[in-house]
């Protein structure tokens, strides 16, 4: 789920949450008028018992909130955990005065906008949901992708293309040093070759497309032992 669809979902969660406890209010309230209306001995006059029947609807509709509230509320705050109060967007600048101005303009924009969709599309290898989908730590570019630091010489790439299915995201492993960018499809990978580079030895996360596989899964294998070696 991208990061627009997940703030509309959360939308529509927060108004179904709103519309059950306003509805459950309502339902109390009509239930003790009707109760009250008709618990009200026959000899007072109409409206006297109409009176006592308000009431009656007014204790049934805060004792039913109530009740209903002890459902609600963990509810309310699993949505502000999901989608804080405080949050806001930044304001649109002023019209531009020229083209250069103009264009500094969209570029920045551009920029903004390859980083918003690097961290909704990184759902795809972090499910996690409080690492790669922070907006914040990606920087994006004029030419639409976007970076993600992760250690001094280690980045991870993002870079998204139209399909034959539709838009398809790909992230890639980058280093400083010259070695082979690495395609990235799970945390997994990115903290096998973080370990490797700690403990200075040769990382080689797993490819669907190496040509020496049963090398690669061999060292692969070899590499994983030392580190959980040095990790233990």
């Amino acid at each position: 789920m991208t990061a627009t669809l997940r703030q509309t979902a959360t939308t529509v969660a927060n108004s179904m949450i709103e519309g059950a406890s306003m509805a459950s209010a309502l339902i109390g309230g009509a239930a003790g008028a009707y109760l009250g209306y008709q618990l009200a001995p026959t000899g007072w006059t109409d409206g006297t018992r109409i009176l006592f029947a308000g009431a009656v609807a007014v204790v049934g509709a805060v004792a039913i909130d109530g009740l209903a509230e002890l459902v609600f509320a963990p509810l309310r705050r699993l949505m502000r955990t999901r989608s804080p109060l405080n949050v806001t967007r930044a304001s649109a600048p002023a019209p531009a005065d020229d083209l250069d101005e103009a264009l500094a303009q969209v570029a920045t924009a551009t920029e903004a906008d390859a980083a918003h969709r690097a961290a909704g599309a990184a759902f795809r290898i972090d499910q996690g949901d409080n690492f790669l989908r922070d907006e914040d730590r990606w920087r994006g570019y004029e030419d639409g992708e976007a970076s993600f630091y992760l250690a001094p010489g280690v980045w991870l790439h993002h870079r998204a293309e139209v399909g034959k299915y539709g838009r398809e995201h790909h992230f890639t492993l980058l280093t400083g040093d010259g070695e082979q960018p690495v395609a990235i499809t799970g945390m997994e990978q990115i903290r096998h070759h973080l370990a490797a580079r700690a403990a200075g030895l040769p990382a080689a996360p797993a490819t669907a497309d190496t040509e020496d596989a049963d090398e690669d899964k061999a060292l692969i294998a070899v590499l994983d032992d030392h580190i959980k070696a040095l990790e233990a």
